[in-house]
């Protein structure tokens, strides 16, 4: 008998994925597993509106929780932190709810790493000292394929695909091929939804949850954690708002506003990313 696959809840944040891979664990005979950043964080339960005890209860939930503030976290580091929860998920018969909004967390969990290597300081130096014209002749010489793909008015496309392949020493164009072959063999066994609810739905139900964060503990988590966080912890939306609002530079009713704010700008961000990921199933919910 074949195991069963994971299968992923995506969505913007407040558009309820929670709840729905709650729904979805009793359907399957799942379990839950988090692929939001922040929820992987203890001590910010209420700014990172994780599941409830009571959620919890109902159907055994994983990797909430599970870093320290002060710890720094990525999308790599996920990663080996969610592959055994899964296999072992699986071992048992059952099957993983994956839920979260941290689209390149997922990302890599999907897909993997892409192979394209990072930026590399010393190089970005050498190659902003040269004029536009030389770095297109550069990448011209070294990858005429990319260079005819991108477009080359824009020195910073230019400059990264040139960056690639200075220190890949293979052609940025091939990399992106090879990449996209492996894309689509890892897409085709994949199974998960995208939560889409009307904007004006998402708006509400964000500015109800940033009410309830800002009546609820959020305040006392950062209070207490203010001097552990990490530079990852400390991106948490509500975490700069709530710091400003401690340190007397914002009033209560601003630290709310300025928070819907960020967490408006996010869900948009989240929004454009998870379309691009055609293998998700669209669920709307009004």
């Amino acid at each position: 008998m074949k195991p069963p696959e994971p299968f992923y809840v995506c969505g913007p944040t407040a558009s309820g994925k929670s709840s729905l891979a709650l729904q979805l664990a009793r359907e399957k005979d799942g379990e839950i597993v988090n692929a939001d950043a922040f929820q992987l964080y203890r001590g910010i339960d209420t700014i990172s509106a994780a599941p409830s005890e009571s959620e919890k209860s109902q159907i055994p939930h994983h990797l909430y929780g599970v870093l320290d503030p002060s710890e720094t976290c990525d999308a790599q580091l996920f990663v080996n932190l969610a592959r055994p929860v899964l296999e072992e998920i699986i071992s048992r018969g059952k099957t993983p709810i994956v839920t979260g909004g941290s689209g390149l967390y997922l990302k890599f969990l999907t897909h993997g790493p892409s192979p394209v290597p990072p930026s590399e300081e010393n190089l970005r130096c050498e190659l902003d000292a040269l004029t536009h014209e030389e770095i297109i002749a550069r990448l011209q010489t070294l990858d005429p394929e990319e260079a005819a793909q991108i477009n080359l008015t824009n020195r910073r496309y230019v400059s990264r695909s040139l960056e690639i392949c200075l220190l890949s020493g293979t052609k940025a164009s091939t990399l992106r091929k090879n990449w996209q072959h492996v894309s689509e063999a890892r897409t085709a066994s994949l199974l998960g939804l995208v939560i889409q609810r009307p904007r004006e739905v998402l708006h509400q139900r964000i500015a109800e949850r940033s009410t309830a964060m800002l009546e609820g503990d959020a305040i006392d988590e950062v209070r207490a954690l203010r001097s552990q966080l990490s530079t990852t912890c400390a991106k948490a939306i509500g975490v700069p708002q709530i710091l400003a609002f401690l340190d007397g530079q914002l009033s209560h009713a601003e630290c709310l506003q300025k928070i819907i704010e960020a967490t408006r700008q996010y869900a948009k961000r989240q929004e454009t990313w998870f379309r691009r990921e055609s293998w998700l199933t669209t669920y709307p919910m009004t």
